[in-house]
């Protein structure tokens, strides 16, 4: 047994080195568990004179590193952690209160330097031999600690909490605006919600955070009775100490640590008070209230003369109130000086950048185009910046803008809403690229009412036409709402009715709006997986213009584009064969047969009209050229002919609530959807090729 217990190494305790300590103390979060740990023991454990002295200092330096930074921060967004630091710093005083206190009253008949020499010292400088004073000035400090400083900062951070959270839904809807207006990109709009949302928990924990104060305060007056009564109780009945040598000794010792406990509480408050009285002041203390109080000469010229004209009356020292009136009243003229000369500075740049704006506005202007702007008349603004804040308009034009991404598979561009005073008071234009493509007239404060069967409305109003559709209509006012609605009319209000529009325009007009540098984007942002289908089409066999005249040749017969993996796929397989966009398009629609069959299937089922074998050879007759160069050639008589028939077989399948797409053969389908789209711009043309094999046809009818 003892060769075994030889064998068994043996463990010796050995310090930690310093690249260990190093390690540790680099761990933030350990160092400021066993701190708050070490807060915790000391409320339980007796503490030595010595390191109660050394805590007292830490503590009084924590204090006024936090004023130091409350002062020198730009924002109170940069302090956000100061609710807990406040927390720390009270949890830490009241500690060590309790320290001393145990030591003051376990030690205290041994003299003034039982609870340490740091509490001694500021009792004997304070009370200066006499402990009413020293019980004043405490008293003193304690009413400005709590009734003065923590009172007000209460009250800045509850008012600037309530404030803040109420204003909140305007400001996130002043970004949303900034947003879809395109002032600002989805980057900034998320730093922005960010901060509204970082400020509205600050303000809501300083609300609280300032209770902190106010609690330390009042324990701190509890802890000074306690000490008092508590400790001539202790020296006269336990120690034998007369009433003489009991106050002495327990009032310097109780006066003492309250003011090593309250200057520090003193200081964090006053910090508290600065942050948060900063809500709306930029920059660090000393330069935004230096700026701010030398902003107004006059007012520091004006001071200066009250305190002369104080020096003169009788009674009053002349030298102090003289010397500040005259340094007041050089120092007003000085800045005075000093501001003419900046504003005649700032004049004169003003004047070279008007001039120099003037000289590029006629080239500058005449180049800028907007992709997309409504003008509105005066009586639109409420749309836009209504009284209560709300903005109608321009939620719908953002929702406007996510739903046609979703759909068709890019992005619209921003929309520029502006005022036109030329323009009627209600009337709107709408333009693309700087041309009118639709107008109209809306009233805000009524609403627009239509019959879903296409009638006049029997409601008072102004009749007039839907812009959109041209539907009559009537604007009715808003007592009237109900009333068209139990009626079973369609009822919508201003905002919808212009949204509405523009959403229509903007389907006319896709095509138009997907620019070469939109194309470029789209492919850049394609899946990994496809990065190597771009890289063998563009540019070797195609360049990014072809691929736009493709989609654009989808679009315009509203075909989404988002799925572009597959249109490339089919661009892929053609481009050996042609390099005609118009051929192309035709075979990527069959590749979309699947997408284009659900677009327009209803019920379960796709209703179509049927070409006749008839018009599918007059047609194919009429069509003259080899490869690219076809033309359709057709008789007019023929073309009125075909009009007319298709004008008839919609519209009895309309009647009949059916929304069908015409079927045709992949040869002629281009020509016809060319014939059709000038007096029936909505009717899909499809070709047999683009019918999915799953999908269930209904035959409505045969032209």
């Amino acid at each position: 047994m003892s060769d075994i217990s030889a064998a068994q190494p043996t463990r010796s305790f050995r310090l930690p080195s310093l690249a260990e300590l190093g390690t540790f103390i680099k761990r933030g979060d350990i160092a400021l568990a066993v701190g708050v740990l070490t807060i915790l023991v000391v409320l339980i454990l007796p503490l030595p004179p010595l390191l109660l002295d050394f805590s007292l200092a830490i503590s009084i330096i924590f204090s006024v590193l936090i004023l130091m930074t409350a002062l020198f921060i730009h924002t109170p967004l940069e302090f956000s952690s100061f609710p807990t630091v406040l927390l720390i710093a009270t949890m830490l005083r009241l500690a060590l209160n309790l320290a001393s206190t145990r030591l003051i009253l376990a030690h205290g008949h041994e003299g003034t330097d039982a609870a340490g020499h740091v509490i001694q010292a500021f009792g004997n400088f304070v009370m200066s031999g006499n402990f009413v004073i020293g019980i004043i000035v405490f008293t003193i400090l304690i009413i400005v600690n709590f009734v003065v400083i923590t009172k007000g900062s209460g009250r800045i951070a509850e008012v600037a909490a309530r404030f803040h959270l109420d204003a909140m839904p305007g400001k996130q809807m002043a970004i949303d605006a900034d947003l879809s207006a395109g002032l600002i990109d989805e980057k900034e709009a998320r730093r922005r919600r960010q901060k509204l949302e970082d400020e509205g928990g600050f303000f809501g924990a300083m609300d609280g955070a300032s209770k902190f104060v106010r609690g330390d305060a009042i324990a701190g007056l509890l802890v000074v009775f306690i000490n008092v009564i508590g400790g001539m109780i202790i020296g006269i009945a336990q120690q034998g100490l007369s009433f003489s040598d009991a106050a002495h000794s327990y009032t310097i010792l109780t006066v003492g640590d309250g003011l090593v406990t309250q200057v520090p509480a003193l200081i964090v408050s006053t910090a508290a008070g600065l942050l948060v009285a900063k809500a709306g002041v930029s920059g660090a203390a000393d330069k935004a209230l230096l700026k701010q109080l030398s902003g107004y000469p006059k007012a520091l010229g004006m001071s200066g003369a009250v305190m002369v004209v104080m020096a003169l009356l009788p009674g009053i020292p002349i030298i102090p109130f003289l010397a500040l009136g005259s340094g007041a009243g050089a120092l007003a003229y000085i800045i005075d000086k000093r501001t003419r000369l900046a504003a005649a500075a700032d004049a004169r740049k003003a004047d070279a950048a008007a001039k120099a704006e003037t000289k590029e506005e006629p080239i500058t202007s005449a180049l800028r185009i907007d992709d997309l702007k409504i003008e509105i008349g005066y009586a639109l603004l409420p749309l836009v910046n209504g009284p209560d804040g709300t903005d109608r308009l321009t939620e719908q034009i953002k929702a406007l803008r996510r739903s046609l991404a979703a759909e068709m598979g890019f992005v619209m561009p921003a929309v520029r809403i502006l005022d036109n005073v030329q323009l009627d008071a209600n009337a709107y234009v709408i333009k693309i690229k700087d041309v009118e493509a639709g107008s109209g007239k809306i009233w805000p404060n009524q609403y627009m009412v239509m019959d879903p069967t296409g009638g006049q409305v029997n409601v008072p109003g102004t009749h007039v036409t839907e812009p959109t559709f041209g539907l009559p209509a009537t604007w009715i006012e808003a007592g009237l709402k109900e009333e068209a609605s139990l009626k079973g009319y369609t009822v919508v209000d201003a905002a919808t009715v212009l949204s509405t529009h523009l959403t229509e325009l903007l389907k006319s007009n896709m095509s138009e709006l997907l620019s070469y540098g939109e194309v470029q984007k789209l492919l850049k942002e394609m899946p990994k997986e496809q990065a190597e289908l771009v890289k063998d089409l563009v540019p070797s066999q195609i360049n990014v213009t072809g691929i736009q005249r493709v989609l654009q040749i989808l679009l315009a017969e509203r075909v989404s584009i988002r799925d572009l993996s597959t249109i490339l796929e089919g661009i892929a397989e053609a481009i050996g064969a042609t390099r005609n966009p118009i051929t192309l398009a035709e075979h990527v629609r069959a590749r979309l047969s699947r997408q284009i069959c659900a677009q327009y299937s209803t019920g379960g089922f796709l209703p179509l009209i049927a070409l006749s074998a008839h018009w599918e050879q007059a047609f194919a007759e009429s069509i003259v050229g080899q490869g690219d160069d076809r033309t359709l050639a057709m008789q007019p008589s023929k073309l009125s002919e075909f009009i007319g028939l298709v004008r008839e077989r919609f519209e009895g399948a309309a009647r009949e609530g059916e929304a069908p797409v015409l079927i045709t053969s992949a040869a002629i389908r281009p020509f016809v959807r060319g014939i059709v789209e000038r007096f029936r711009a909505q009717t899909p043309v499809i070709s047999q090729s683009e019918i999915h094999p799953r999908v269930r046809l209904k035959t409505v009818g045969t032209i």
